[in-house]
């Protein structure tokens, strides 16, 4: 049984900045894709970041030089470094996980989900 669990959101000053975790359980975590998702209200969710087994990453345009996705392999946690926040990023953030090959942003596995307010 795959398990995802969020922390580390939070109310933060434009400008500012967070770390996200997500533990993992239930799987080999270092062979998955990992991923960090958010949904703003009223929009769609969107991929914000991921990360294949091999470590290889990927951004949508509008964190590129902002936010770092990584991972731990030996304490399965996954990461999402968030700097110079911008209220557009107020969202809700999940973590998501799922068998390679790796490379869209489908995923089948999901965490709960950990809120970000920037203001």
């Amino acid at each position: 049984h795959v398990q995802l669990v969020e922390s580390g959101g939070g109310s933060v000053q434009a400008g500012g900045s967070l770390r996200l975790s997500c533990v993992v359980s239930g799987y080999t975590y270092s062979a998955y894709c990992m991923a960090w998702f958010r949904q703003a209200p009223g929009k769609e969710r969107e991929g914000v970041a991921s990360i294949d087994g091999d470590g290889k990453t990927r951004y949508t345009d509008s964190v590129k030089g902002r936010f770092t996705i990584s991972k731990d392999n030996a304490k399965n946690t996954l990461y999402l470094r968030m700097n110079s926040l911008k209220p557009e990023d107020t969202a809700m953030y999940y973590c998501a996980a799922d068998l390679p090959p790796c490379g869209s942003w489908a995923f089948h596995y999901w965490g709960q989900g950990t809120q970000v307010t920037v203001s």
